[in-house]
């Protein structure tokens, strides 16, 4: 399956073999890294990168790979994937996540932002979905600023320990943030995400 989204500036695409040598750089960068437990290798990299694909293949949706025209074929991945019990034991799972990890070089100048609102429209009008969810560390502000920027709530009382990582980890305190197909329709009719897209 090849799923591709267009925004004013950007193209979220499926996964391409190219890909896999900018992916697996900027995985290695301690910038982009800061708020995930380490760094990744290059065979990390490339299976997560093959594992988004499959996923993407599998369910109409996932994680896409990120592209400027004209700018740069790849500056990182952007999209949403499925959490279960089994994957990810949270309270709040079963649930589709809405994420994103850009090259640091284009950080600052809206692309996740532009991109993560083509994807919650795709999530509501395409695939029909009630409610998105994200979640990250604490104190994960740029991540979290993004979130609100696109309408997300935070929802103090679905904070939760990452159950991936030990306790005493610098970032096992995470925070939840939601938004409910009622609410992206509100926000769409104010006129919320005309500009970005």
């Amino acid at each position: 399956m090849i799923l591709e989204i267009k925004t004013k500036r950007l193209i979220l695409r499926s996964w391409r073999e190219s890909d896999l040598e900018p992916f697996a750089q900027m995985n290695a960068d301690p910038k982009v890294m800061e708020y995930f437990p380490s760094v990744m290798s290059r065979e990390e990299s490339d299976q997560l990168a093959k594992k988004m694909q499959s996923k993407i293949e599998e369910t109409g949706y996932g994680f896409l790979a990120v592209s400027i025209p004209n700018v740069s074929d790849f500056i990182g991945f952007l999209g949403l994937n499925s959490i279960d019990k089994t994957t990810c034991p949270v309270h709040f799972s079963p649930a589709i996540e809405i994420g994103w990890r850009l090259e640091s070089r284009y950080w600052g100048k809206g692309y996740a932002t532009e991109g993560a609102i083509a994807c919650l429209r795709y999530a509501f009008e395409t695939l029909g979905l009630s409610e998105i969810v994200s979640f990250t560390a604490e104190q994960n502000i740029p991540s979290r600023t993004v979130m609100s920027k696109i309408g997300m709530q935070y929802d103090p009382k679905g904070d939760f320990d990452h159950p991936k990582l030990p306790e005493g980890h610098r970032l096992k305190k995470s925070v939840l943030y939601r938004l409910s197909l009622a609410k992206w329709k509100e926000l769409n009719e104010a006129g919320k995400y005309s500009c970005d897209v």
